[in-house]
């Protein structure tokens, strides 16, 4: 069947075979190969596609930079921007993607990948159709970002002069095209790391200091005073988690129930809509881990040793509904004869980012559903959907 904007046989068989090449979070080079081979194929200069170097500036192993398309344009405007991220989740690995009825599915016990292979083979699609069928358009930016589902890497990363300085941005990545993203919680990630004393638990306890027991403490300090799980203080409300209690390199915290632990690993994170009060639980779970360390001493009068490391993985945003993105976003899927919905999301995507970057930029999504799970599948309209709003959106000055 034949799209007035696209070819959709053409389109699908991209996407099948998008999901099918491996590329979970960190090794995107096969997949942004593939994209970029693809595009080639279909007449886009290769003067148009860089990789940039971001790679090399994050923390983690990561093959290869951000993959950014530019392309001229046909009229005088303003540039925009597209973006989608590359990579998968770990549970992705080895997927193949079977249809069933109107849905694609994971053959085997794999997630699909999505999450969010549906929105680079959109965007693919858009950048094909715009150059085949000689559709006029404003100078756009492409971007495929790395290593999304790891922390926003390529999003975090990425140089805005790579860019070409879009005024605005549409972000792919999610399940129904009609719910506009325009606002998401920022996220502090944190680590508590306490040093205690080892001593033999039978003969000389009290010459201890026990680092789980003093986590412990603290982790129960904040909970009786509101931080932990659900935080609502006033108007602000937010969340908290603890997601890590161990010891070095995943092991244990203690190696002997004969013996005093001496070193405990806590990892936690703080969300919220209001930045602010993401650093405000933060500063809680901190405050109780000195209050606790300062004041718990064993028999010899010594106190355990403290490190408290914070970073903001992502910040919030929240744009406003007069804001251009999102009205020229509204109008074109209202106009698609669907009803679109504004929405918040209590996660973290490229979008906080770039918005963070000075480019405003909504989430739409593309059939994807149940992500990050063995029961993931997309549904083909909102996917075809997706086409649809990109391309009519690549068409707005």
């Amino acid at each position: 069947m034949t799209n007035k904007l696209f070819n959709e046989k053409e389109s699908l068989d991209d996407l099948f075979k998008f999901l099918s090449i491996p590329g979970i979070t960190g090794e995107e080079e096969k997949i942004a190969l593939a994209v970029k081979e693809d595009l080639i194929k279909s007449g886009v200069p290769e003067k148009y596609i860089i990789f940039d170097n971001v790679h090399k500036e994050i923390p983690l192993p990561t093959q290869v930079g951000n993959l950014i398309v530019k392309l001229p344009g046909t009229i005088k405007v303003e540039r925009i921007m597209f973006s989608c991220h590359l990579d998968t989740v770990p549970l992705c690995k080895g997927a193949i993607p079977l249809l069933q009825g109107d849905k694609i599915v994971p053959k085997d016990n794999t997630a699909l990948g999505g999450d969010n292979r549906t929105g680079v083979s959109a965007l693919v699609t858009m950048i094909k159709s715009l150059i085949k069928n000689k559709i006029p358009h404003g100078p756009i930016t492409v971007l495929f970002t790395v290593r999304e589902e790891s922390g926003l890497w390529g999003a975090r990363k990425v140089n805005i002069e790579d860019l070409g300085s879009p005024v605005r941005g549409y972000n792919i990545d999610g399940g129904p095209v009609e719910e506009i993203v325009t606002g998401a919680v920022g996220c502090d990630r944190w680590e508590a790391e306490i040093f205690g004393k080892a001593e033999h638990a039978g003969l000389a306890p009290e010459k201890g200091l026990s680092s789980t027991m003093i986590a412990s403490l603290a982790l129960s300090d904040a909970e009786n005073k509101g931080w932990y799980g659900k935080v609502v203080k006033g108007e602000k409300f937010g969340t908290s988690n603890i997601g890590i209690f161990g010891g070095l390199n995943g092991l244990s915290s203690g190696q002997s129930p004969n013996t005093v632990a001496d070193y405990t690993y806590i990892k936690g994170e703080s969300r919220s809509y209001n930045q602010s009060f993401v650093t405000d639980i933060t500063d809680a779970f901190e405050q109780s881990f000195k209050k606790v360390c300062n004041s718990y001493q064993n028999s010899e009068g010594e106190n355990a040793k403290l490190k408290f490391k914070r970073h903001t993985d992502y910040y919030s945003f929240e744009l406003k509904e007069k804001e251009k993105v999102v009205t020229i976003a509204k109008e074109k899927i209202n106009n698609m004869g669907l009803k679109s919905k504004l929405v918040s999301i209590s996660g973290g995507f490229d979008a906080n980012w770039l918005t963070k970057k000075n480019i405003p930029t909504i989430t739409y999504g593309a059939g994807h559903n149940c992500c990050h799970t063995t029961g993931e599948f997309v549904i083909i309209k909102d996917y075809y959907n997706a086409c649809n709003l990109s391309l009519l959106l690549a068409q707005d000055g």
